[in-house]
Protein backbone atom coordinates (compact mmCIF):
# COMPACT_ATOMS: atom_id res chain seq x y z
CA UNK A 1 0.00 0.00 0.00
CA UNK A 2 1.17 3.58 -0.40
CA UNK A 3 0.08 6.63 2.10
CA UNK A 4 0.06 9.98 -0.23
CA UNK A 5 -0.08 13.29 1.53
CA UNK A 6 -0.32 16.51 -0.15
CA UNK A 7 0.61 20.23 1.23
CA UNK A 8 1.54 23.79 0.21
CA UNK A 9 -2.35 24.76 -1.19
CA UNK A 10 -3.34 27.80 -0.19
CA UNK A 11 -4.76 31.20 -1.23
CA UNK A 12 -3.33 33.37 -3.78
CA UNK A 13 -3.77 35.87 -6.37
CA UNK A 14 -4.18 35.51 -9.79
CA UNK A 15 -0.98 35.55 -11.77
CA UNK A 16 0.63 34.31 -9.07
CA UNK A 17 2.42 30.80 -7.72
CA UNK A 18 1.64 27.85 -5.81
CA UNK A 19 3.76 24.98 -5.14
CA UNK A 20 2.18 22.08 -4.25
CA UNK A 21 4.05 18.86 -2.77
CA UNK A 22 3.12 15.35 -2.03
CA UNK A 23 4.89 12.69 0.36
CA UNK A 24 4.60 9.20 -0.54
CA UNK A 25 5.71 6.46 2.23
CA UNK A 26 4.83 2.47 2.31
CA UNK A 27 6.31 1.69 -1.63
CA UNK A 28 9.13 2.30 -3.37
CA UNK A 29 8.54 5.35 -4.29
CA UNK A 30 10.91 5.54 -7.67
CA UNK A 31 8.50 2.61 -9.14
CA UNK A 32 5.53 4.55 -9.15
CA UNK A 33 4.51 7.08 -12.01
CA UNK A 34 2.52 9.66 -10.05
CA UNK A 35 -0.25 12.41 -11.28
CA UNK A 36 -1.73 15.05 -10.07
CA UNK A 37 -5.98 16.13 -10.39
CA UNK A 38 -8.02 18.47 -9.04
CA UNK A 39 -11.70 18.73 -8.19
CA UNK A 40 -13.54 22.21 -8.27
CA UNK A 41 -16.94 21.35 -6.19
CA UNK A 42 -19.46 20.22 -8.31
CA UNK A 43 -17.43 19.33 -11.23
CA UNK A 44 -15.40 15.93 -12.34
CA UNK A 45 -12.18 15.29 -11.01
CA UNK A 46 -9.60 16.66 -13.36
CA UNK A 47 -6.33 15.41 -14.70
CA UNK A 48 -3.48 17.84 -14.30
CA UNK A 49 -0.16 16.79 -14.77
CA UNK A 50 1.28 13.01 -14.47
CA UNK A 51 5.25 11.93 -14.59
CA UNK A 52 6.98 8.57 -14.91
CA UNK A 53 8.93 6.60 -12.02
CA UNK A 54 12.42 7.72 -14.16
CA UNK A 55 11.01 11.66 -14.28
CA UNK A 56 12.19 11.47 -17.82
CA UNK A 57 8.25 11.70 -18.79
CA UNK A 58 6.08 14.04 -18.41
CA UNK A 59 2.26 15.01 -19.47
CA UNK A 60 -0.01 17.59 -18.83
CA UNK A 61 -3.30 19.28 -19.58
CA UNK A 62 -3.83 21.49 -22.23
CA UNK A 63 -5.80 24.05 -19.22
CA UNK A 64 -2.27 24.16 -17.51
CA UNK A 65 0.19 23.63 -20.09
CA UNK A 66 3.20 25.92 -20.06
CA UNK A 67 2.26 27.44 -16.92
CA UNK A 68 2.46 24.26 -14.24
CA UNK A 69 5.42 22.14 -14.03
CA UNK A 70 5.60 18.68 -11.90
CA UNK A 71 8.94 17.59 -10.73
CA UNK A 72 9.81 14.64 -8.58
CA UNK A 73 12.93 13.75 -6.22
CA UNK A 74 12.91 9.91 -5.88
CA UNK A 75 15.27 10.39 -2.95
CA UNK A 76 13.12 12.38 -1.01
CA UNK A 77 9.87 10.10 -1.84
CA UNK A 78 8.26 13.14 -3.18
CA UNK A 79 6.37 15.45 -6.16
CA UNK A 80 5.61 18.30 -6.62
CA UNK A 81 3.37 20.49 -8.62
CA UNK A 82 4.70 24.36 -9.63
CA UNK A 83 1.90 26.85 -10.22
CA UNK A 84 2.54 29.54 -11.92
CA UNK A 85 0.49 32.45 -13.61
CA UNK A 86 -2.57 31.12 -11.42
CA UNK A 87 -5.86 31.81 -12.36
CA UNK A 88 -9.29 31.65 -10.89
CA UNK A 89 -10.17 28.64 -12.80
CA UNK A 90 -7.41 27.03 -11.35
CA UNK A 91 -9.39 27.06 -8.09
CA UNK A 92 -9.82 23.47 -6.53
CA UNK A 93 -8.98 20.83 -4.37
CA UNK A 94 -6.00 18.93 -5.66
CA UNK A 95 -5.19 15.64 -5.44
CA UNK A 96 -2.12 13.31 -5.90
CA UNK A 97 -1.90 10.21 -6.99
CA UNK A 98 -0.04 7.05 -7.30
CA UNK A 99 0.27 4.59 -9.75
CA UNK A 100 2.34 1.33 -10.46
CA UNK A 101 2.50 1.92 -14.35
CA UNK A 102 3.48 4.92 -16.45
CA UNK A 103 2.04 8.16 -16.27
CA UNK A 104 -1.36 8.50 -17.99
CA UNK A 105 -4.22 11.18 -17.51
CA UNK A 106 -7.36 9.08 -16.39
CA UNK A 107 -8.15 9.08 -12.84
CA UNK A 108 -9.31 5.75 -13.00
CA UNK A 109 -6.05 4.36 -13.42
CA UNK A 110 -4.53 5.68 -10.21
CA UNK A 111 -4.41 3.33 -7.16
CA UNK A 112 -3.88 5.39 -4.59
CA UNK A 113 -4.49 8.58 -3.69
CA UNK A 114 -4.38 11.49 -0.98
CA UNK A 115 -6.56 13.61 1.36
CA UNK A 116 -6.04 16.87 -1.02
CA UNK A 117 -5.06 20.38 -0.73
CA UNK A 118 -7.02 23.50 -1.46
CA UNK A 119 -5.93 26.07 -3.93
CA UNK A 120 -8.20 28.89 -4.13
CA UNK A 121 -7.13 31.65 -6.53
CA UNK A 122 -8.92 34.90 -6.21
CA UNK A 123 -9.19 37.79 -8.61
Amino acid sequence: QVQLVESGGGLVQAGGSLRLSCAASGRTFSNLAMGWFRQAPGKEREFVAAINWSGGGTIYSDSVKGRFTISRDNAENTVALQMNSLKPEDTAVYYCAARGGSAVSSSILYDYWGQGTQVTVSS
